[in-house]
């Protein structure tokens, strides 16, 4: 039967309950059982005298199976699913003939009786009073195979969740991991704050920003790339240890570790630097995953992953090196070009030695990465706010988590030098007049702000979307993201 079919056949039904005098959509209901207490409760229990364990419950029909003046109904609520058996002479002719012959998978009820076993052995509610709270006009999706098609489960995630139950465990797991995080920082005296959405000024990351309009003072804003910036000015105010999880917005593709729209941790520690921020990300991720699984090794995609502390630690030269069997240092560009370009035959020849090394890194190095590494001391000029390394001005103190083939995170000893800053900016300026629509902007409040003082500070990047794809074995970021953003629906 078509689907207009069976919205229309639903309508009628819902006419029928008015002309009764029912309201198919009542205002409150008082809810004292849920079924996964019931579950739990009575799971060794095996003898029910009539009326010795009331309840009173509410969920949605999902299946309903009738025999004359009764039936087997599977309600779902927000725990668990469990069987009710509803009788004629129970609930009264006038109830079963008007609100029960009217009720349809997907609506919601509400429920009074008390627990007893089938004469299989079910755990089930005998329902003594029946209470419709929601008629659902649409059908479910394939109710009995559950909700299969991935562009729809994305589209319509309210569909998902009432189809699949274990996407919903997936995101309660997800509010597990930041609820241990916050955790983990606020122990350890960091303050959790808010910093600007819609910014003057992007920066803290190379992205391509979006861009809105302020009618009220006629000028161009930017939806934040990045907390970094407005969190070191914070640094400079006295704030030593801070932290933010946020919404931030790059206009950039989707795909399955890419989302416009993206949730991050940043944080941000005085009188620190990147090694203090490597112990933080191992020991703060390690016990996220302990907290929710009882151990540090995990899998992911079929490959086996030992979160335990410490983490490899490799430097991005001597991977890169390693991988092409090619001593990096001293490999001059020409050559390392002609490595480059067999891989990519349009890559642009003015390239610079860094951009160059990163993206061999990028091609060789980073798809191989499964157990938890921090690649460490990337090229200076693409790390235009952390500080150089004191031994090798090539090289900034900076880090990117990878595990599982996903880059998790990114952290620097962040550059404090006003006069340093200025002129990273200021060759971020000719990367984007030279057309890189990433490199970052002049920021000269920013500028002002370190010319205060902002002491030695270690910071870290976290995406919490990739880190939850990892904690719950999940291919897609899309599977951790309620609502990811989604091409329009085409009307044919």
């Amino acid at each position: 039967m078509e689907q207009n079919e069976l919205i229309r056949q639903r309508i009628l039904k819902l006419d029928e309950l008015k002309k009764a005098g029912i309201d198919p959509y009542p205002r409150k209901y008082i809810v004292e059982n849920n079924a996964a207490d019931i579950i739990k409760q009575f799971s060794e229990t095996t003898e029910f005298a009539e009326g010795q364990f009331p309840v009173k419950m509410a969920g949605r029909i999902m299946s309903m199976r009738e025999h004359g003046k009764t039936a087997f109904m599977n309600i779902q609520d927000s725990t668990d699913t469990i069987q009710i058996y509803v009788r004629k002479d129970r609930i009264g002719d006038q109830v079963f003939d008007e609100v029960f012959k009217n009720l349809d998978i997907g609506d919601i009820i509400g429920i009074e009786g008390w627990i007893f076993r089938t004469r299989t052995g079910e755990l089930t509610a005998l329902v003594q009073k029946l209470t419709l709270l929601t008629k659902a006009l649409r059908p479910l999706p394939e109710k009995w195979h559950g909700l299969k098609d991935k562009e729809i489960r994305y589209r319509q995630r309210y569909a998902d969740l009432i189809a699949n139950p274990e996407v919903k465990k997936v995101f309660l797991a997800r509010t597990k991991i930041i609820h241990s995080m916050k955790r983990f920082l606020d122990e350890r005296g960091f303050i959790e704050v808010e910093t600007p959405v819609l910014q003057p000024i992007y920066g803290g990351a190379s992205a391509r920003p979006f861009i809105t309009h302020h009618n009220a003072l006629d000028m161009d804003l930017y939806l934040r790339i990045a907390d970094e910036l407005y969190l070191k000015r914070l640094i400079v105010g006295g704030i030593e240890r801070v932290y933010e999880i946020s919404k931030d917005f790059r206009n950039e593709g989707m795909d399955r570790d890419h989302n416009p729209e993206f949730t991050m941790l940043e944080l941000y520690q005085s009188y620190a630097d990147y090694n203090d921020m490597m112990v933080i990300a191992e020991e703060m991720v390690s016990s996220a995953a302990k907290e929710l699984y009882g151990t540090t090794v995990i899998s992911y995609q079929g490959d086996e992953i030992d979160l335990t502390p410490p983490w490899r630690r490799l430097p991005m030269t001597e991977a890169v090196s390693e991988a092409i069997n090619v001593d990096v240092k001293n490999t001059s560009d020409e050559e390392l070009y002609k490595i480059a370009s067999e891989r990519e035959p349009e890559l642009p020849k003015t390239i610079s030695r860094g951009k160059l090394i990163n993206f061999l890194f990028e091609e060789f190095v980073e798809p191989n990465l499964v157990q938890p590494t921090f690649i460490m001391n990337h090229p200076t000029e693409i790390s235009p706010l952390a500080k150089k390394k004191s031994d090798d001005e090539s090289v900034a103190e900076r880090f990117e988590i990878f595990i599982g083939h996903l880059e998790l995170g990114n952290a620097f000893s962040e550059l404090n030098d006003p006069i340093d800053q200025r002129e990273r900016f200021m060759d971020q300026a000719k990367q984007r007049e030279a057309g890189d629509e990433e490199a970052q902007m002049m920021d000269d409040d920013f500028i002002r702000a370190l010319e205060y003082g902002m002491p030695p500070t270690g910071g870290l990047g976290i995406g919490i979307d990739r880190l939850i794809m990892l904690l719950t074995d999940m291919p897609s970021l899309r599977d951790v993201v309620f609502f990811p953003h989604m091409r329009p629906e085409s009307n044919e």
